[in-house]
Order: structure tokens, then C-alpha cells, then sequence
């Protein structure tokens, strides 16, 4: 009988075959000291990258959607075949450059209070700059926060683990557990805050989240989706407003929705309008107003 695999990887394949193969043989060049599989969801692109990937790399496992499922759709679809007893959601355009994926199980198994943990991410290219070392909590009602470290040089100053208020979406491992509890990663969002309405699901639930430092990822970041690009800019309008609606009740709920529709959308579709930026106004136009069309927004 097969033994079960400490970690399963789950990597989401959209139209990227070359940084997926860059990802896998990261991995062949680094062993590690644990045991895992790797598991790359073809999420409908235009080729059928998952047959291309299963001949070049047999060891692994391939999975194909006709049809783009979306991030989240792409994980859950990965997630459901995982036999691993912690399941690594780790996007294709990262890197693994050491034997460092052990220190994240170890995070997880060491406490039954542990949900989920996050590596350290840095930029891959130089002068390789931390993009995460933990996340601030949300305000209360303009949903900001941000990313401890974001673009300093790594001097080891965020090298010390701790709790963090939610993980990021780049790199992600939750035990099968928490996911069998919590259930699996809500599709409706699509593109972007799916991870964040999960981490409040894992932390509403009484699980830690955990920022590890041994481990360390390195991200290329946007391939898929082009940075500050209009389906970019849609998808985070909509979709903040669709975090806000599932997280947020009563007063909280009211006054933030009014801030994001009638001052920081609103001022946003102006500024790209006096920039001469009609695709990026329009996309946030668009995001509200798919926002009030989404049916089943709490399910």
C-alpha cells in the first residue's frame, strides 16, 4: 500500500506552461525532506497543457478543465484529488530554491490549534525583495491592510515566526483537516479575496493562521493576469465588495459598502477617467455593478 504523502501540492496551470515546467524542476532540484506529490490543474487553457506536462513529467499527476474555473474553482478541483495529509496551494509562477517546505508541515502538525501557514515570498528577480512576511488586519470598514515587509531588502529582520491575520494566496498550506471542517475554498469570488474570506472561515473557527520565515518562495507575480491590467481591476472592485458583504453585518456592513461605492470606487473611476484610463474606469463600473447582480453572495 502507497504511503500517504506528507504534503500535497496543488499548482493552477492557465496558458503558463513554461512557468509551470520552471516550477516543477525548482522542485526536482531541490529535494526535500518530506514527502510529497505534485498535482498541476490545467484550468482551461486554450492547449491542452495538462497532456504536455503529463508526458514530460510522468511522476506527476495532470489534471484538465475544458474551462477556466478560476483560482478557487482550479484549487478545489486540486484539493479534491490530494491525498496528502497538508494540501500546498502554491501558484505556478513561483519558485522553490531550497529543502525548506518541511519547516511549513512541521509549523502545522506541531499544534492542533494551527489551521494554515504562509512561507516567506520574495520577488524572484533581483534584488529579490520581500513581497510577505505576514499580513496586518483589515479596517474595519475600508477593508485596507498590508503585506509586513513589502518591498524591503531581506536583512532578516521579519525572521521570526508568528501569527499573521491572513496568508497569501502565492503560497498557502492548510492542513486536510481544517478543510474537511471548514469545507473547500468558496468559488464565487473566482479571481482575488477568495483566500482572504477562507482565512476568515479557518480563524472564525477557531484555527491560528502562521507566518513561517524558514521557508522561503520566491514569485514572479501577475503572469496570468497582467499587472494593473482591467479584468485585474475588475475582479478585485467586485470582489471586495462581495468580502465585505459575506464579512462584514449590520452597521459595519452599511457604512462600508457606502465608502467603497461612493468615495474610493467613485474617486477611482475619476482618476483613471482625468488619466485617460477608460478601460481601468470602466472595469470598476462594471465590478459594482456585477457586484449587486451576483446571486447566492453568503453561500
Amino acid at each position: 500500500m502507497k504511503q500517504q504523502p506528507d504534503i500535497s501540492i496543488v499548482t493552477i496551470n492557465y496558458n503558463g506552461l513554461q512557468e509551470t515546467e520552471q516550477l516543477i524542476e525548482s522542485l526536482q532540484q531541490n529535494p526535500q525532506k518530506c514527502s510529497y506529490e505534485v498535482i498541476v490543474v490545467d484550468n482551461g487553457s486554450v492547449q491542452n497543457e495538462a497532456k504536455i506536462l503529463q508526458a514530460k513529467y510522468p511522476y506527476i499527476q495532470c489534471i484538465r478543465s475544458e474551462r477556466n474555473l478560476g483560482f478557487s474553482g482550479g484549487n478545489n478541483l486540486g484539493i479534491r484529488v490530494a491525498k496528502g495529509k497538508c494540501i500546498f496551494l502554491l501558484n505556478n509562477d513561483t519558485l522553490v530554491s531550497d529543502d525548506s517546505l518541511v519547516y511549513l508541515y512541521e509549523t502545522l502538525i506541531s499544534s492542533s490549534n494551527i489551521g494554515a501557514a504562509s512561507p516567506k515570498i520574495k520577488f524572484a528577480f533581483p534584488p529579490r525583495n520581500i513581497q510577505f512576511a505576514g499580513f496586518t488586519p483589515l479596517s474595519k470598514y475600508t477593508l485596507r491592510n498590508r503585506a509586513i515587509g513589502y518591498n524591503e531588502p531581506d536583512k532578516g529582520q521579519f525572521d521570526v515566526p508568528g501569527t499573521t491575520h491572513f496568508l497569501h494566496g502565492a503560497a498557502m498550506m492548510v492542513k486536510r483537516e481544517v478543510i474537511e471542517n471548514i469545507g473547500l475554498m468558496p468559488e464565487i469570488y473566482f479571481l482575488y479575496y477568495e483566500e482572504m474570506d477562507w482565512c476568515t472561515r479557518m480563524r472564525n473557527h477557531g484555527y491560528q493562521l502562521r507566518y513561517e520565515p524558514r521557508c522561503a518562495i520566491y514569485h514572479k507575480e501577475s503572469c496570468s493576469t497582467g499587472k494593473d491590467s482591467p479584468l485585474k481591476t475588475y475582479y478585485l472592485t467586485r470582489n471586495r465588495l462581495l468580502y465585505t458583504w459575506r464579512n462584514r453585518h449590520g452597521r459595519t456592513l452599511f457604512i462600508s459598502l457606502i465608502y467603497q461605492l461612493l468615495i474610493a470606487d467613485f474617486k477611482n473611476i475619476v482618476v483613471n477617467l482625468l488619466h485617460a484610463k477608460s478601460a481601468q474606469a470602466r472595469a470598476i463600473f462594471e465590478g459594482c455593478v456585477d457586484f449587486f447582480q451576483l446571486k447566492h453572495k453568503r453561500e
